[in-house]
């Protein structure tokens, strides 16, 4: 990270600043005393009247940046700046793109503040000494973010003990929702009432189907699958479907998930869609998806759609919960912001992520883009309306949801309604386990590589289950699937004495 240094002349400042701008590789969007930021990686800091205002760099998970993406994070900057002397560098990883840009920043020591992270990761990045202790950190230097997150909540990211990431409080217990484009219901007189379970879908889907042979009624990506395939079994925050426990399970057994008879059902379900063409042939190897899906499924809350809609440029999409809401010590952990072990700027950066969940001003810059450009004003910080469907930032990764603007079409006690849901959460058996995988890196590290070598093609429907689970069974065994069972099982008896 490169210093300012403060010498007599303005003239000897100036000529420092260039100079170092011209080393950054003549990055076209260079940081300058006006705020604006750099498309680099490197932290910074920057000159305002005689100051050093620090420039966080914040990872974090999106779509493709929008041409005004450098002018909306200067005018939250101008925001910051004045509210509490600091700025932010944010920097895009695409969905496509997440999981091996944010593996290789972690693994190779990349400089960053502030990262993005979630229950699939958090407790390996945790393991690898990424992240900084927080817990006595944001009682005292943040105690508006510590008192207005529940202590549910702050409980469910501990590791050891210890905090290491901000939660962010949102729909933080799970509800899963189907949804449909509402021109096939009504051509098709789908009966979205009476859909209960994924075989209630086979026939809507084989119907839709009807709208020609590219068609794909339902489109997936290489990542995605079908989102919340594996809800019914807590993963124990490990982010690695294979192991888990049934969610009511009242015995807490840990299990070789895949081999599950209800698993195994639905994963035949979906290799015989993907064979008549629900689902689209690319979608092991499809890393984005389209827009305008005539089905997919979704964790979502009521008013959701209204987002889908102007993002899919879909007149109407219809949505149906059919799961939850439940609280899974994951489901707490499905949006959380880390700060760096290594940054050298932690105060700043919890202080930071304590403005994005306390004001609403920053937060719907962050949620939505540019004033007037992305979004408008209906009702002060209250109330918006998108006005552009290309602002990158997905809204759940950044703070709460209670001080955020509802979206012009959602109901206007949308987060209230949320506020009901996770009310009205049942818990998980295992809720508040958290899997300690210190002394199982090895294996865990094994056993996902050869998951990740078979995952894109089951969960897309793409491969038999009933010859490749057994085939990727096997091989999990040898990469040390029953030692991680074994010490999971043993971790949970013992925190449920």
């Amino acid at each position: 990270m490169k210093r300012s240094f403060k010498f007599i002349s303005t003239l000897c400042v100036l000529t420092l600043m260039l100079t170092a701008l011209a080393a950054c590789g003549g990055s076209k969007n260079a940081s300058t005393t006006d705020g604006s930021t750099t498309t680099n990686n490197t932290p910074k800091e920057t000159t305002t009247d005689n100051k050093e205002i620090p420039t966080l760099v914040w990872w974090t998970i999106g779509g493709q940046v929008p041409n005004n993406f450098s002018k909306a994070v200067e005018a939250m900057n101008e925001y910051t700046a004045e509210k509490i002397g600091v700025k932010i560098d944010i920097k895009v990883a695409s969905w496509g793109e997440w999981d091996t840009k944010i593996n290789t920043i972690v693994n190779t020591g990349e400089p960053f503040d502030i990262m993005f992270t979630n229950s699939g990761k958090y407790s390996k990045q945790v393991a690898m000494g990424a992240f900084a202790d927080i817990t006595d950190l944001v009682q005292s230097e943040t105690p508006d973010l510590y008192k207005s997150i529940p202590e549910k909540v702050w409980e469910g990211t501990k590791i050891g003990g210890k905090y290491y990431s901000v939660p962010t409080y949102k729909d933080s217990a799970l509800t899963q929702y189907w949804v449909f484009d509402d021109k096939y219901v009504q051509k098709y007189n789908i009966d979205i009432n009476n859909i209960k379970t994924l075989q209630d879908l086979d026939k809507p889907l084989h119907d839709m189907k009807a709208e020609g042979k590219n068609f794909y009624p339902l489109p997936m990506t290489q990542g995605e699958g079908l989102n919340g395939f594996f809800n019914e079994y807590d993963d124990l925050t490990l982010g690695f479907a294979p192991i888990g426990v049934k969610a009511d399970d009242a015995s807490r057994t840990v299990v070789s998930v895949l081999e599950q008879p209800d698993v195994i059902n639905n994963l035949k379900l979906l290799h015989q869609w993907y064979q008549d063409g629900i689902i689209n042939p690319d979608a092991p190897t499809k890393t984005e998806n389209d827009k305008g899906r005539a089905f997919f499924a979704a964790q979502a809350f009521p008013g959701a759609e209204v987002s889908w809609q102007i993002n899919d440029a879909v007149d109407k999409y219809v949505m149906f919960q059919h799961y939850g809401p439940i609280y899974t010590t994951s489901t707490i952990q499905g949006s959380l912001n880390a700060i760096s072990a290594n940054s050298k700027y932690k105060n700043e950066a919890i202080k930071y992520l304590e403005l994005v969940n306390t004001d609403p001003k920053l937060r719907n810059m962050l949620a939505f883009g540019e004033l007037g450009v992305d979004y408008q004003s209906i009702d002060g910080e209250k109330v918006i309306e998108r006005i552009s469907d290309t602002w990158p930032l997905a809204a759940y990764t950044q703070g709460t949801f209670f001080d955020l603007a509802v979206t012009k079409g959602a109901p206007v006690d949308q987060w209230e309604q949320v506020k009901k849901l996770n009310d009205a959460a049942t818990s998980s058996s295992i809720l508040g386990f958290a899997l300690d995988v210190a002394d199982l890196q090895t294996e865990v590290a094994n056993c996902q590589a050869v998951w990740d070598k078979y995952r894109y093609e089951l969960i897309t429907g793409a491969s038999d289950p009933e010859k490749m689970v057994p085939k990727i069974t096997a091989e999990l065994k040898s990469a040390g699937m029953d030692t991680i069972m074994k010490a999971a099982q043993e971790q949970i008896n013992n925190y449920f004495k």
